[in-house]
């Protein structure tokens, strides 16, 4: 069921009212309903089954994290969190704060059309704006902060090449919730979410998870327009094509999925929390020492996202699984080539996807094959724990909520 604020802005503009949502350009109309209609669909059926996580067939591995000290103070994200809400006016905070164990966690959605909860950074005021990316900043790293930032940027890019079309694509179009009362004690976070950049951020005491998150953009390249120049996952995107191509013969006939690219490949997008995937492809434990080395840099490529306390704490938990992690490949290995690659292991999951074109199908010589200059990237903690959902269980177990 959608929550009650969600209900008021897809039933009736809510406290914004009529006059405001004509003035942020936002959907109007007609449009607005259609895009009500498609975000309750997705709403409907991708929460049918309450949340249980990413896991094979065998199910959920249990005892893979736990409540505990990593010595890295949450205390900067927390202050920011405050700062935040304290700028919020009533009807704001209403429509930004959600119970720490409610539903709003999973709603969040890749594509333009989705209608969101909490604030949108179009509606706030310069001081607003200012401190939401004090959150951002405060939870991520600098190259977190540059990746978000650059996505947003290439939204705008997105509606310049479709002749300015600033209602379905812009800078702005990305909205804060928050989750839980931000505390140092009990569990909390916050979430962004829009077109291309969606971040969860569990907090429990000095724990943090930062899955599910989304990055990517079309294009991840900006040649022309207010943000020319601007680029992303180019980095990702580059490690992941070496990686492949430093495995031997036979580590490779393991890893190849398909040596065909024809279609989006990624699994866990959004509303669809509950995947099952069996390990495929290549296992760490195959991996020489050079190799294992590689592969750690590539996922730290993607860990390295979230603040570097807490990135650190988590690549020392992949590391301990590195030898049951798993590597598989679609498509060819070829300079110019498109595909998908997928890291997965106990304790993280990473797709990395060249899409069919989208927003950009109509300038494209064929619309009906996977692009470069569009990219989906995926980050998830498998068995159980995005949204820090084990983490969150736990607790309450402990605390006898």
């Amino acid at each position: 069921m959608l929550h009650q604020s969600r209900v008021v802005l897809m039933a009736g503009f809510g406290l914004l009212g009529v006059s405001a949502f004509l003035l942020t350009g936002q959907p109007t109309g007609q449009k607005l309903q259609q895009f009500r209609e498609r975000s309750a669909d997705f709403e409907k059926r991708g929460l049918a089954e309450p949340y249980e996580g990413i896991k094979t067939t065998a199910g959920i591995q249990t005892g893979l994290f736990k409540v505990k000290s990593t010595g890295v103070s949450t205390a900067a994200v927390r202050n920011a969190a405050q700062a935040y809400l304290a700028l919020l006016d009533d009807g704001q905070r209403k429509r930004t704060l959600f119970p720490v164990d409610d539903n709003e966690w999973r709603k969040w959605m890749n594509q333009h059309f989705y209608i969101r909860a909490g604030v949108a950074f179009h509606e706030m005021s310069p001081t607003q704006r200012d401190a939401a990316f004090g959150l951002l900043r405060a939870s991520l790293s600098a190259r977190g902060l540059q990746l978000s930032r650059d996505i947003m940027k290439l939204n705008h890019t997105l509606g310049e090449l479709n002749n300015n079309n600033f209602e379905d694509y812009g800078e702005w179009l990305y909205n804060i919730t928050i989750m839980g009362t931000p505390s140092a004690t009990e569990p909390w976070g916050w979430q962004i979410d829009g077109h291309h950049l969606i971040v969860n951020y569990f907090v429990l005491g000095d724990q943090v998870v930062m899955t599910p998150a989304f990055f990517g953009s079309e294009p991840v390249i900006a040649t022309s327009g207010k943000y020319k120049g601007t680029s992303i996952l180019q980095q990702e995107q580059a490690m992941g094509l070496d990686f492949m191509n430093s495995l031997t013969e036979a580590q490779r006939a393991k890893a190849l999925f398909s040596a065909e690219k024809t279609k989006n490949d990624n699994l866990t997008e959004a509303f669809h929390d509950n995947v099952v995937m069996d390990y495929k492809g290549v296992r760490g434990s195959e991996l020489t020492a050079k190799q294992k080395a590689q592969l750690t840099a590539l996922i730290a490529q993607y860990i390295g996202n979230m603040d570097d306390g807490h990135a650190k704490v988590k690549m020392q938990e992949v590391a301990q699984h590195l030898d049951e992690t798993y590597f598989g490949w679609i498509g060819k290995t070829e300079k110019d080539s498109v595909y998908y690659y997928r890291i997965h292991s106990p304790v993280v999951l990473i797709e990395f996807d060249h899409q069919l074109p989208a927003g950009m199908r109509n300038l494209v010589k064929n619309p009906r094959e996977p692009q470069p200059d569009h990219v989906h990237v995926v980050i998830r903690t498998p068995n159980g724990n995005d949204y820090g959902k084990d983490l969150l269980r736990q607790h309450y177990a402990m605390q006898k909520h």
